[in-house]
């Protein structure tokens, strides 16, 4: 979203930008699909399109492309082996397709669109082609689609959304650094608390939503057909084991909870005497996190973060 925000004031300050999308990718190049940058008239430069050498010769084109009245839309390939034709000066093989979109003051009713869609948690499709810089509202069934026969013939659209929707279950501060991390990794941050007037949750300006809520009714917040994640650490035991108890028996496929193991292995004797299952229990990532002895709030959101994105990543239940 921060790079759509960057965007957006450019081009309201009326400056022409150029948006350097990463379209092709093949082998080991540093570029992936959808990697994305902008270069403003002012020498702003925003995002990524592989870094190195490639990526200074990209921007320096770009900003001398800037002072022209109308900048081209072009796309250029990119080969990484060294001193050839299309080759970018790096080493690393592989290759990448770079487009170039000249936008100005005009293209802000599609960044404003993006940005709309964006905050509302909607998902939508990016639409480049030589002559257009897009957006629908309609999502693609995949995260991309392209076709480039020529330099003068081609297409890439993108989804546009969030990666994932975090629930964060407690909203002290643990919950604040858990939802400024996710927030930076592309996922939609949700932070449910029991208590009212809490500073923490007042003041966390990271999360997209944050609710007071009843625990006794935690599962009438989360849908019952959410596939998606969600981290319990309020700021006590009860209420962990009584978050834990109303969501279980549901169908939610990542459940974590933050706290020690002697702490997580009572919840579970305790739950067990009130007839939960030991299946059940064991869907359960606790301690959550992957064990890197965090101590702060900040390590053990990135000890969280890791476990999620390697859960992810494994497709273990995408």
């Amino acid at each position: 979203m921060i790079f759509w925000e960057h965007l957006l004031r450019k081009l309201k300050d009326d400056q022409k930008v150029y948006v350097l999308t990463v379209i092709e990718n093949f082998g080991s190049s540093p570029g992936r699909k959808g990697f994305k940058m902008l270069v403003s008239e002012d020498q702003f430069i925003y995002g990524s399109v592989g870094g190195g050498v490639m990526e200074f010769s990209l921007v320096d084109e770009a900003r001398k492309l800037l002072l022209k009245d109308n900048p081209p839309n072009f796309i250029k390939k990119q080969i990484h082996k060294g001193n050839i034709k299309d080759g970018s000066g790096m080493i690393c093989s592989g290759e990448q397709t770079v487009a170039f979109h000249g936008l100005n003051i005009d293209d802000v009713p599609v960044v404003v669109k993006i940005l709309d869609s964006l905050k509302k948690g909607k998902k939508g499709t990016l639409n480049l082609t030589p002559i257009g810089f897009e957006f629908f509202d309609q999502s693609l069934p995949k995260q991309f689609d392209y076709q480039i026969n020529s330099k003068e013939d081609w297409f890439f659209k993108k989804q546009l959304g969030f990666k994932e929707t975090l629930f964060i279950v407690g909203g002290g501060h643990v919950g604040v650094a858990v939802s400024k991390l996710f927030v930076n990794l592309g996922f939609y941050v949700i932070v449910l608390d029991n208590r009212k007037n809490l500073n923490t949750l007042e003041t966390n300006d990271f999360a997209h939503q944050k609710l007071v809520i009843d625990y006794h009714n935690i599962e009438e917040h989360i849908p019952q057909n959410y596939k998606g994640y969600i981290a319990i650490m309020t700021n006590k035991y009860t209420d962990d084991k009584l978050v834990v108890s109303k969501l279980i028996n549901h169908s939610y496929p990542f459940i974590g909870v933050l706290g020690s193991k002697a702490k997580l292995k009572t919840m579970r004797k305790e739950l067990i005497k009130e007839g939960f299952s030991s299946t059940a229990l064991d869907k359960l990532y606790a301690p959550i996190g992957l064990s890197i002895k965090s101590e702060t709030p900040e390590e053990i959101a990135v000890s969280i973060a890791a476990e999620i994105i390697q859960v992810k990543n494994e497709g273990v239940f995408n």
